[in-house]
């Protein structure tokens, strides 16, 4: 299967530009946007999501989905401003062509009930639109294991899933157990591996079973989400010192060319 490559280019550069040369740099033809120019998806003004669309769309470029914070916040706190802003990413998202907004489950507390009716405030906010919501597992917030997402998209259809294996790793959840509860439910995956210490490492070297996911993936787009260490002193490190400094790079650029060839790898390309 031909699958098209996405990712968090934020993770390169701040900046469009760098995000845009790191892109066509490693043949990635989505961009999930959570961050650019100095400022976060959720903030940015319409003028700024048409320059840019049209800046992305001159390079042949797109934008898969919307990388939003919405839902990472205390479920205790008030919701409706947060819900509001939900609404202006909603205009954001049509402005830029992307079809998906990842959003979280909240922080702060162990009961399904308000968590389900935070997340129904989007589902509202979001019917009549053509943006499919998608959430992400995540550390600490309610749907952080297998059985609580399955809990959440039982009780919300219309809510889809980003599937995140090395989410799923730091939280102790087996994601070959993980992808039995959740593949109908599965819009798209975050390409991102882990260690049982909690060290993102690239995709294939950790025990997030990525490729093991990837060949039940129903899916064509694959989000890299590098999330790997740089250490900003690699270069003066002798030969045995580097050695020593597994999935350890030298600036976000090369970080980022890491993360994306360790996908392409699994998928042959």
């Amino acid at each position: 299967m031909k699958y098209i490559i996405s990712a968090f280019a934020d993770e390169a550069s701040s900046s469009l530009d760098g995000q845009i040369s790191a892109m066509l740099d490693n043949g990635v033809e989505y961009l999930e946007i959570r961050g650019v120019d100095g400022e976060n998806i959720a903030d940015i003004t319409k003028e700024k999501a048409r320059e840019i669309r049209k800046r992305l769309e001159d390079k042949g470029l797109a934008v898969w989905s919307l990388g939003s914070p919405f839902g990472k916040i205390g479920i205790n706190e008030d919701l409706y401003p947060h819900t509001e802003k939900f609404k202006n990413a909603l205009e954001t998202a049509d402005i830029l062509g992307a079809k998906h907004i990842r959003l979280f489950s909240f922080y702060g507390t162990s009961e399904a009930g308000p968590v389900l009716e935070g997340l129904k405030g989007f589902i509202d906010a979001a019917k009549g639109s053509d943006v499919i919501l998608c959430h992400e597992n995540e550390k600490g917030i309610y749907g952080d294991t297998a059985p609580k997402c399955l809990e959440i998209h039982k009780a919300l259809p219309e809510l889809r899933a980003v599937f995140d294996p090395a989410n799923f790793v730091q939280c102790g959840q087996d994601t070959k157990e993980a992808w039995e509860l959740l593949s109908p439910y599965v819009e798209y995956m975050h390409i991102k591996d882990a260690l049982s210490d909690g060290s993102v490492v690239p995709a294939g070297k950790g025990e997030g079973n990525v490729p093991y996911l990837i060949s039940r993936y129903k899916g064509s787009v694959l989000t890299v989400e590098p999330h790997l260490s740089v250490f900003e002193g690699f270069d003066r490190l002798e030969g045995e010192e580097k050695t020593k400094m597994d999935y350890c790079y030298k600036d976000s650029l090369t970080a980022f060319a890491a993360a994306v060839e360790a996908l392409k790898d699994i998928i042959g390309r």
